[in-house]
């Protein structure tokens, strides 16, 4: 995505930096290309990576941080300045911007102010309407078990969504020590999750998607690490550099979150829009749904984007009722699943996501539905997927249309 501000901040005090650099990762419409703690060296720092703007912190020195300012508009004359400060001096602001700062911005920086700032530089850059970023939507697709179908449902995800000529997709495989996204997809990967977070300082967007394997349905994948010593390497801070990167590259990030829910999954759980909990309608994995939840919800960053969504709906035994289930987990279901386990089989076996393997059944357009209600399509959610995914069949003309095997008996 052409529509990011890549930017450059310079603070002397370590514990400010650190809080900038925190509010920056959680931004998709920036990529923090480089940081430095030293006036002197700052200016060296913008001519080798040529960000879009600097942001310049004068607490750690004002007059140095002025010269810094007023030898940048002249050696960078296209990198955008952004002066920060606690004081709010009316001398120091016309300071700042006789020494051609753009925006002078007050510590400590409230995040919605520092939003705006960024959007009137993009907006001055690129432009109104419709060259203007929307931004990055990140999905989680978590379980309460293990075998509840979240890797199926990620990649199909991911597909239907790269599927759409305007969408840029990046899947990634977050389980670390078992995910096999790239089995799905037939792939077989070059570079992995480690890889990218080893270099993720030295990648800009063009090597980013180069070091992604990528499918025949337009969706990249990063894939889970090869060697198993190799997961230590991968960690909160970690990840979110790479999500940085990954947000201002792509349209859209679906995340095959592992059953872990490690720092790891939770950091990538506050990265994320939306957050899919699948569950299977039988008393083991209800129960983990009630304690997953009843943890969840206590972040805050994390409670209201929690959507529950019943996979392999209509199993003819062993399962729970719906108003059971409702009843036990104590929220409503968000969208169900139909069962269809000989499709899905076929699927993983032939490593082709449903749109591929089976356009016109049922549970691919279920699975399609599901996509757009996420993506904020305006679809109305139903409890009768079934119904929905027949009548856009038979609107498509769909002649040969087939039901799920739900109901087949082998």
């Amino acid at each position: 995505m052409s529509n990011v501000l890549r930017l450059a901040i310079v603070d002397p005090n370590d514990q400010s930096r650190e809080k900038l650099k925190s509010m920056l990762l959680g931004m998709d419409i920036v990529w923090l290309d480089a940081e430095c703690s030293r006036y002197e060296f700052f200016s060296d720092v913008v001519e080798q990576s040529k960000p879009d703007a600097a942001m310049i912190c004068l607490d750690g020195g004002t007059d140095r941080a002025l010269i810094l300012m007023d030898k940048l508009r002249t050696t960078s004359p296209d990198c955008v300045i952004f002066a920060a400060s606690k004081s709010t001096d009316g001398q120091l602001i016309l300071k700042s911007i006789r020494a051609g700062a753009r925006e002078f911005l007050p510590l400590p920086m409230e995040i919605e102010e520092l939003y705006t700032a960024l959007e009137r530089i993009l907006q001055s850059k690129y432009g109104s309407g419709g060259s203007k970023s929307k931004g990055c939507k990140v999905i989680a697709i978590a379980g309460a078990t293990g075998g509840v179908g979240c890797t199926s449902i990620a990649v199909n995800i991911g597909c239907n969504l790269a599927n759409k000529s305007e969408n840029s997709v990046a899947l990634v495989d977050l389980d670390l020590a078992l995910g096999d996204a790239d089995v799905f997809l037939d792939s077989i990967p070059d570079y992995s999750l480690v890889d990218v977070t080893e270099n993720v300082s030295r990648l800009d967007f063009q090597l980013l998607r180069k070091s992604l394997t990528k499918h025949s349905s337009g969706l990249y994948l990063l894939p889970r690490p090869i060697q198993l010593q190799d997961l230590d390497l991968i960690n909160p801070d970690s990840l979110r550099r790479v999500f940085g990167l990954l947000r201002a590259s792509f349209s859209h990030v679906v995340i095959d979150m592992s059953k872990s829910f490690s720092h790891v999954d939770l950091a990538a759980l506050e990265m994320s829009n939306e957050i899919v909990l699948m569950v299977q309608l039988d008393l083991p994995c209800l129960r983990n749904m009630v304690r997953l939840l009843m943890s969840l919800q206590q972040i805050e960053s994390i409670r209201d984007k929690i959507k529950v969504v019943v996979n392999r709906s209509g199993l003819e035994s062993g399962q729970i009722s719906l108003k059971k289930a409702k009843e036990t987990i104590g929220r409503e279901v968000f969208f169900q699943i139909p069962n269809d386990y000989r499709t899905m089989v076929e699927m993983r076996n032939n490593g082709q996501p449903l749109i591929e393997q089976a356009p016109k059944a049922l549970i691919t357009q279920a699975v399609q539905q599901l996509t757009d209600l996420l993506d904020g399509v305006a679809i109305t959610p139903t409890e009768d997927p079934s119904k929905l995914a027949t009548d856009r069949a038979i609107s498509n003309g769909w002649k040969n249309f087939w039901p799920a095997k739900s109901k087949v008996k082998s």
